[in-house]
């Protein structure tokens, strides 16, 4: 195993194992109650995302700044976005949430949506917060879609390309191929028609407006029942790929763990129903700046442990750590020793 590739040290809670009973957990326990301002982004295209700001906000203008990306088809409401929010205004951090195109609470203006690799309007919005919080250390975290987002960005931007002191990547489909095989098995394809639903919903309303640059009917559109078939007739003609393979490949972020300069956190479960169990073996050794952290359990963004005899979230334990970590330490070029000793088990 590479030496940034190291054991989380996540326990499930005892009887809570089970790869599909950590993934559903979180939608089942109490969420915290998070306030949040809305705020819209004109983007270059004529588009726009929402922001949404968790209140009440600190006071100081270099407070530092979490930005956080959902996964595919979430928004602030998900579990894990009130969790990480609610979880970083705790340590005293300004918390943002950028909603995908179409993800917020209106639909977004033009034909094309979002996908899997698309920097370039989280490139703008981290610009717009580096100009109106020029003096903030800023931490960006993604979720599921959003942390292979993250880290493609982190990739193509290089160590100071971003005004971040560092990332952090939980549950990302690193190899959306991959991903794609693995939800379209098992209990998995439960998680793929639900995602599937919500997606082709939101194509049929703009189908309603008018014509979009996609050869299908509803009907056809409401056939789609896997992936591959959504990527390949949607998401790679709405979005400019020449089909769901060159989607995948061009897409994916996990080929370039090598290139990433800025230190960054990738969190992952190995038996994530989401993703082949050989995930790592797949992709090439990450860089000097990136820290794997596989647990043997968690599922897809689960990570439900036991502490003081009730469930709780690792997850939200490990990126607390992080944030700390590195709100007292500052932008480093490297992993710092304390960290590491602290997980390597």
């Amino acid at each position: 195993m590479s030496r940034t590739i190291v054991p989380a040290d996540f326990r499930p809670a005892r009887g809570f194992g089970n790869r599909h009973l950590q993934t559903l957990l979180p939608r089942m326990l109490p969420t915290p109650r998070l306030a949040y301002e809305t705020e819209i982004i004109n983007l270059p295209d004529g588009d726009f995302v929402e922001l949404a700001w968790g209140q009440p906000a600190p006071r100081t203008e270099d407070a530092p700044l979490f930005i956080l990306f959902h996964g595919l088809e979430g928004a602030i409401d998900s579990p894990y976005a009130k969790g990480l929010m609610a979880m970083a205004a705790r340590l005293g951090w300004r918390s943002v949430l950028m909603h995908f195109r179409g993800c917020g609470q209106a639909p977004n203006r033009l034909p094309r949506a979002y996908h899997s690799g698309d920097t370039a309007d989280a490139y703008w919005v981290l610009g717009q917060l580096a100009r109106r919080y020029p003096h903030a250390l800023k931490v960006a975290a993604g979720v599921s879609l959003g942390g292979n987002m993250l880290a493609k960005l982190v990739a193509e931007q290089g160590g100071d390309g971003l005004d971040l002191a560092g990332a952090i990547v939980i549950s990302a489909p690193l190899d959306l191929a991959a991903s794609a095989d693995a939800l379209n098995r098992g209990f998995a394809r439960v998680y793929q028609r639900h995602l599937l639903k919500d997606l082709k919903r939101k194509v049929v309303a703009k189908m309603r407006l008018g014509p979009l640059p996609i050869a299908l009917t509803p009907h056809q559109l409401r056939e789609l029942d896997t992936f591959w078939a959504y990527d390949n007739e949607v998401t790679a003609p709405l979005h400019g790929f020449a089909s769901a393979s060159d989607y995948y490949a061009r897409a994916s972020a996990g080929r370039l763990l090598s290139d990433i300069e800025l230190p960054t956190l990738v969190l992952h479960a190995a038996d994530d129903p989401f993703m082949p169990s050989d995930l790592f073996e797949r992709l090439p050794t990450p860089a000097d700046a990136v820290r794997v952290e596989i647990a043997r359990h968690g599922g897809h963004v689960g990570f439900i442990e036991a502490r003081h005899g009730r469930l709780g979230s690792w997850l939200l334990r490990r990126v607390a750590r992080q944030l700390d970590d590195w709100a007292s330490s500052g932008s480093l070029p490297h992993w710092p020793a304390s960290v590491a000793s602290r997980s390597d088990s």
